[in-house]
């Protein structure tokens, strides 16, 4: 039960939400808004294939290698403040980004967003701890939050192509200008400041190795994702992992340390931060074959396949809502693993998915993955920023961010890794006699080189082919489900064990919950 002699938060704060709840949209939206522009983009700028890669990938590896550091910063020099010149790199970045003149000025304005970008999510997310002190309304701020930064992908990708059919591909970026605006106006109006108390040391050693860590880790995960085994992918994550432990030894002797480890000592914050990464790393590797399914299976436009999300927002939604509200009277340890339950029986609809099926059959497995998401996500996220003491919610939000990063990227290297496995081997042992050998080589690789071969055959053997591409993959697809369902699965029953005591009462409360 809520400490009743906390203050409860009035319509400033509420209206101070609806302000920070868009920063932190965007910034989920600028991970995909660019996708739709891309065709567009590389008739005017005439990238190379590496840059075209770097252009996409660069906002991400910056955002999740400075996420911790940008948490940090805020607990010593302010939230507020933070949040204010973040949006105001933001939004340079974001004009730099829209008239970029050269591939190379993009992927300069793409990384200027992304660390813009890092600013962002742990400051707002932070500031909402500090703000709704008492726990039911911090519950209801947070589960708004998430709605909104969870729906800020898919939408990303719809807003995109809108814009794309009507303007030029720089106008991708200009959407960001107005939120931005009116943050600057808004947020020394109705967002108060917080920081921690007494001067602070900010350790720049501390700041390289971690940003150094999680980049190589990032790094090593989505190339391996990518081109399959590479001795240089490999050799990142394990530079990664070598860097990240020196960071923490180095936190463990410092007086100011720049993150806490000791607040992995709580299992309400491990758990949930645990959750937290197995259900982003879930979303992002059926995500990506569920893109692939709508446009290349189904024949879908990415705009039309894109829309097609939108249902999916809205489960997500009415999980958030749902999860929200029934944690007055259920301990939200029993809701996050039933929320990771219902996504894990999401993956096991999907290991039916079907070559003659159409998008409904998707939908509905995708559909309860989300809703599972929707449920346990807010209230997971709430035990992170609860657990950690007021003056390190910054570091704490970060910490979530960056587990979620490393799940996202995890997710489409290891599930997608096992879909291309899947679909590489049924596509060699039904691969036609006729095919010529070059051909064949070809389809091997992805179902869209498949599909791009068959061109060159007759007819009836073209169509062979691709039947035989599109049932490797939904093969493949099958069986990545059937995994994501087991880990989710296992997940549920660790996280309900670890999280049966814990409650989201007030910060001394959530702070109890030890090992």
């Amino acid at each position: 039960m809520a400490n009743t002699s906390i203050s409860r938060a009035g319509p400033k704060e509420w209206v101070g939400l609806a302000v920070l709840t868009l920063p932190a949209l965007l910034a989920a939206m600028d991970l995909s808004v660019l996708f739709m522009a891309v065709p567009w983009m590389s008739a005017d700028l005439e990238p190379t294939a590496t840059q075209q890669l770097w252009i996409m990938d660069i906002y991400g590896f910056f955002m999740s290698g400075l996420l911790l550091t940008m948490g940090t910063l805020g607990d010593r020099i302010g939230r507020r403040r933070l949040l204010m010149i973040g949006a105001v790199a933001f939004g340079a970045a974001s004009v730099m980004a829209a008239y970029s003149t050269s591939a190379e000025m993009l992927i300069v304005a793409r990384a200027l967003l992304g660390l813009g970008g890092a600013t962002l999510a742990p400051s707002t997310l932070a500031l909402i701890r500090n703000m709704f002190l008492d726990a039911d309304q911090r519950r209801t701020a947070i589960g708004v939050w998430t709605g909104a930064f969870s729906a800020g992908f898919p939408l990303g990708s719809i807003f995109g192509g809108m814009l794309v059919e009507h303007f030029w591909w720089g106008s991708v970026f200009l959407v960001n200008l107005p939120v931005m605006a009116l943050l600057l106006v808004l947020a020394p109006l109705l967002l108060p400041e917080f920081k921690e108390p007494g001067p602070s040391r900010f350790d720049l050693v501390s700041v390289a190795l971690s940003v150094s860590a999680v980049l190589a880790m990032i790094w090593g995960l989505k190339k391996l994702a990518a081109d399959g085994w590479d001795p240089w992918a490999a050799g990142a994550i394990v530079a990664g992992l070598g860097i990240g432990y020196m960071f923490v030894r180095r936190q463990r002797t410092l007086a100011e340390p720049l993150i806490d480890v000791r607040l992995f000592g709580h299992r309400a914050f491990s758990a949930s931060i645990g959750a937290n990464m197995m259900l982003v790393l879930a979303s992002a590797g059926v995500g990506m074959l569920a893109v692939q399914y709508l446009q290349l299976i189904l024949g879908y436009r990415p705009f039309t396949a894109a829309l097609w999300m939108l249902p999916l927002v809205g489960l997500l939604i009415a999980g958030v809502a749902i999860g929200t509200a029934i944690v007055r009277w259920i301990r939200p340890g029993y809701v996050v693993g039933t929320g990771l339950a219902v996504a894990g029986a999401g993956f096991a609809l999907l290991t039916q998915l079907d070559l003659d099926d159409g998008v409904a059959s998707l939908l509905l497995g995708y559909g309860t993955l989300n809703f599972g998401m929707g449920l346990a996500l807010p209230l997971a996220i709430n035990l992170v920023v609860a657990t950690a003491p007021p003056e390190n919610a910054g570091t704490a939000a970060a910490m979530n961010e960056t587990g979620s990063e490393f799940g996202g990227a995890l997710g489409i290297a290891t599930l997608g890794s096992i879909a291309g496995a899947v679909y590489t081997s049924r596509i060699s042992d039904t691969m036609p006699s006729a095919v010529p050998e070059s051909v064949a080589q070809a389809a091997q690789g992805t179902l869209g080189a498949a599909f791009a071969a068959a061109e060159h055959l007759p007819p009836d053997l073209a169509a062979e082919v691709s039947r035989g591409a599109g049932d490797a993959f939904v093969r493949g697809f099958n069986v990545t489900a059937g995994v994501g369902a087991a880990a989710l699965a296992v997940t549920a029953v660790v996280v309900t064990i670890l999280l049966r005591r814990a409650r989201l009462g007030d910060p001394d409360e959530a702070e109890s919950v030890h090992r």
